[in-house]
């Protein structure tokens, strides 16, 4: 449960944040253990509207908010303010209302003792364990700064790929909405009232057109059952989607599939060489590397990789002898360079090439798939309408030669 809090410290200043707490009496007591003298507490209501529903799913944080959060703390950092005013900074200067809550919880936890890497742990869906080892890594080293520096580069490199992705797909989508759209509504609404025109002429018409005909009458006259059927795939899709299998087999699907599974593997490969630069050179142990990794490649089939990876590793194998065994998903050239690097002991360099160039073949692979999907689509688009309308204007234009 969160509390709303207004108190006065030892020296007379007036305090007032929020702390999670299971009850009243156990939020007044860790307030006290901080020297507070409360004069007001409540049960946080300020992000609850009509109906008491919570508002928060207005006040999202999303990829972006948490990428300018980094960057802004390492900035602080390098400019040698102390931690806790970082975070207080933040939360009172932070216009996204989610994010400036935890600011000021993580803040309320600093002033109580706790390390920032612990107060960043207990928002799991904000930081991840990526981060928040990145940042556990600065405490050991000392070098804060660094690792939300690194983080904040890690990060902006990362949403800058999947807002590449996401806005590559926004015209395909739209286009395919667009087409199914004209087609729901020319078999439902214009074809019917062709069709009636056509069956009282009494003409004979072609085949292709009985066939139309005939699909406009089905949908016009079982469309509430389409839309339930059409409704529980959508459904049972999602919670197949949800369990492991499902998982397992649409992440198999990317990197399967012919003319998609490039495109992935550049994603994922450029991920794994990413994440291990990245936490290798913040001095990070091997094995704990390719565990973060693991969490955070975001496909079960390089998940697996990595695991076995890890437990090979345990074994006392180097990193390119384990990856060799999986050639079919990581590519020779990725695995020869990952074995240069060991060898040399430039493994986070060669790691860091390995990431760019990766990077670059992904961008190039999306401009090239977009430049090939749009025109498909438009042509897709218009040979739909068009057959449709051909279909239907040709009887027609018999009929009226008929007269």
């Amino acid at each position: 449960m969160i509390f709303t809090y207004k108190a006065v410290d030892s020296a007379g200043a007036q305090k007032q944040g929020t702390v999670e707490a299971v009850n009243v009496d156990v939020a007044i007591a860790s307030l006290q253990k901080r020297g507070l003298t409360i004069s007001d507490i409540r049960t946080d209501e300020a992000a609850k509207g009509l109906l008491n529903m919570n508002l928060d799913f207005f006040n999202r944080i999303s990829n972006k908010d948490v990428v300018v959060m980094s960057k802004q703390i390492a900035t602080m950092f390098e400019a040698q303010v102390s931690t806790l005013r970082v975070f207080r900074l933040l939360a009172v200067e932070n216009e996204n209302i989610a994010l400036a809550k935890v600011m000021n919880e993580i803040a309320d936890d600093l002033q109580a003792g706790s390390s920032v890497s612990a107060a960043l742990n207990k928002h799991p869906k904000i930081f991840s364990p990526f981060y928040v080892n990145m940042v556990k890594s600065g405490e050991e080293t000392g070098k804060m700064d660094q690792a939300f520096t690194f983080m904040a580069d890690y990060l902006d490199r990362n949403f800058a790929v999947s807002s590449k992705i996401k806005n590559a797909l926004i015209y395909p989508a739209f286009v395919g909405f667009t087409f199914l759209t004209v087609m729901i509504l020319m078999f439902t609404m214009v074809i019917p009232k062709i069709s009636g025109i056509l069956k009282d002429s009494g003409q004979e018409v072609p085949f292709y057109t009985k066939i139309v005909m005939s699909i406009s009458d089905f949908m016009v006259s079982y469309w509430p059952m389409l839309v339930i059927v059409a409704v529980v795939i959508v459904f049972f899709f999602w919670r197949f989607a949800q369990t492991r299998a499902g998982k397992e087999s649409i992440d198999g699907f990317k990197v399967t599939t012919p003319y998609v599974k490039g495109l992935f593997r550049k994603l994922y490969l450029s991920r794994i060489a990413d994440n291990m630069n990245t936490l290798l050179t913040s001095g990070v142990p091997m094995i704990r590397t390719l565990e973060l990794t693991r969490d955070v490649v975001g496909n079960k089939v390089y998940e697996d990789i990595l695991n076995r990876a890890v437990e090979d590793v345990k074994g006392g194998t180097t990193v390119s002898a384990t990856l060799e065994k999986n050639t079919g998903n990581i590519p020779n050239i990725f695995v020869q360079m990952v074995k240069v690097g060991e060898e040399t002991g430039e493994l986070g360099k060669i790691l860091k090439t390995m990431a760019g160039f990766y990077r670059r073949e992904l961008e190039t692979a999306v401009d090239t798939m977009v430049g090939l999907i749009e025109p498909a689509m438009i042509v897709l688009l218009a040979g739909g309408v068009g057959i449709l309308l051909a279909s239907i204007l040709v009887p027609i234009y018999n009929i009226s030669g008929a007269f």
